[in-house]
């Protein structure tokens, strides 16, 4: 269940309004309100503790309970976990916040993601303007991003659809848990943004809808069960360009996964329409910058399909597709490996961080 509601100041706790508000001025990405320990930042990836004493729910319940809509935190009560998304005037800018309620140890916690106002420029975010550039140029087929999560997944997706909204003369659909960035208006472009739980019940749905919709591109925020896969795959397949996300660390799990999303029985089928629709995927790790309290670095996989690719998704024989993607440079894409060792060469990331990353260590010197 979702839901955007704009407060004001007054709405908020002076507690909850003063951690917020360190959130937006650290940069933070996320707050995280845990019983028994202090309120904790995630900044550049690192989690930074308050200089506070540990919160005990009977403090933090009414706080969180103040915070939520009254039925959504009804159904929190019954359900332990709830997903909203809200939207506060912090000083001069109004910021908003995707907000998770969750218990554990049968106590109420919060993890409040901190969504920015802007999107990114592809420069500032490091990615390649070649990659985005034949990324945008398709006009159907099946874009999937993948990478854990907080790898900036939503980000790359806002990048590349800002560019395609740019461009005009295209109808643009969106699916989203919840509405993270607004997408400016553009002469001949069209955009509707919808959210599950509030304009619409499901990404299913959405799909489903959408495509009575006269859209170009749809994006549907998360792929998460073989319904939404299943109609992903039939949209890109009748001449609409597709773009969404999957949890995975690399471009051949994300193709494996897709697929097991549904019965053994029609995996062969899914991976023939895969096989014909897929375009691209872009794996993707946010990595710590050599320089403390910097912000983090992008290092990418990118696939995109061809031949031999294709016939490995057909038959299944996804081994191969790293060789593939190795031997597609020509092509425009790129091996995780590359990615790293540039980042380390150009002193962007330690040499211990890119140990980590890489099959092949020795190739760094």
């Amino acid at each position: 269940m979702t839901s955007l509601q704009e407060h004001s100041e007054a709405e908020f706790s002076p507690q909850l309004l003063s951690w917020l508000t360190q959130a937006v001025e650290a940069e933070a990405s996320d707050l995280h309100l845990v019983v028994g320990q202090p309120p904790v930042l995630r900044v550049n990836g690192e989690l930074r503790p308050f200089d506070e004493e540990p919160l005990w729910e009977y403090l933090l319940k009414p706080i969180l309970e103040e915070a939520c809509p009254k039925k959504i935190f009804e159904q929190f009560l019954v359900d332990q976990d709830a997903d909203f998304s809200m939207q506060l005037p912090i000083g001069e800018q109004s910021h908003r916040f995707r907000v998770n309620y969750f218990v554990s140890d049968q106590q109420i916690g919060a993890c409040i993601r901190l969504i920015p106002e802007t999107i990114p420029d592809l420069n500032w975010a490091g990615f390649p303007e070649s990659a985005a550039r034949k990324l945008t140029s398709f006009r159907n087929g099946l874009v999937l991003v993948t990478g854990v999560t907080g790898s900036g997944k939503t980000t790359t997706l806002a990048m590349l659809l800002s560019r395609l909204i740019a461009a005009g003369n295209c109808r643009v659909i969106t699916i989203e848990e919840p509405v993270e960035y607004r997408y400016p208006t553009s002469d001949g472009a069209v955009v509707t943004q919808r959210e599950v739980g509030t304009d619409v019940r499901s990404f299913a749905d959405g799909l489903k809808h959408g495509l009575r919709q006269d859209p170009d591109v749809i994006m549907i925020g998360e792929i998460r069960d073989a319904e939404t896969a299943q109609m992903a795959l039939t949209a890109a397949e009748t001449g609409h360009f597709v773009l969404s996300t999957l949890h995975t660390r690399d471009a051949r799990g994300a193709i494996s996964r897709y697929s097991d999303a549904f019965p053994q029985s029609v995996q062969t089928e899914i991976r023939a329409q895969l096989a014909t629709s897929l375009r691209a995927v872009v794996s993707q790790h946010l990595l710590p910058s050599s320089v403390e309290g910097e912000k983090r670095w992008l290092a990418l996989e990118v696939m995109f399909n061809n031949s031999p690719i294709a016939s490995a998704i057909r038959s299944g024989k996804l081994t191969s597709i790293d060789n593939y993607i190795l031997s597609g440079r020509d092509e425009g894409m790129m091996t995780l490996d590359d990615s790293v060792k540039e980042l380390y060469f150009e002193n962007r990331i330690t040499k211990e961080t890119a140990e980590r990353f890489v099959n092949d260590p020795s190739s760094l010197f």
